[in-house]
């Protein structure tokens, strides 16, 4: 069997040939800092683009729902009735604290509201 200190060496040097940053305090082996990094993504990435992604392109071969991704698999049209049915069931606006706008409001602009005042930034047109 080894000795504690033919160990630490060697688990020394496989540190410092990888790619971690280690550092050595007084030039001994006894104490050292070696830098971990952790996953290139973090959250606002896995957010903008990895959930969307797979939303957009299930992976019915690795699922989570094994029902879902059978009937995905089997009958495309059966399954997306199905998404539509869970969606108008569990994902309305007013079950994630979101109340929606009156949207005849925003449409119905009068003449006025819906001139911006375009004359006044490009000057007056040529008769």
């Amino acid at each position: 069997m080894s000795s504690p200190s033919k160990r630490r060496e060697m688990d020394l040097m496989k540190l410092m040939m990888s790619d971690y940053k280690v550092e050595m305090v007084n030039d001994g082996m006894q104490e050292f800092f070696v830098e971990f990094r952790g996953p290139n993504e973090n959250l606002v990435n896995v957010f903008e683009v990895f959930l969307p992604q797979l939303l957009l392109y299930p992976n019915p071969s690795d699922p989570l729902n094994g029902d879902a991704a059978a009937l995905m698999m089997r009958d495309r049209p059966a399954y997306e009735q199905k998404v539509k049915e869970y969606c108008e069931k569990y994902a309305k606006p007013e079950d994630a604290g979101v109340v929606p706008e009156d949207k005849s409001s925003d449409e119905e602009l009068s003449e006025e509201e819906d001139d911006s005042g375009d004359e006044e930034i490009l000057g007056k047109p040529d008769p």
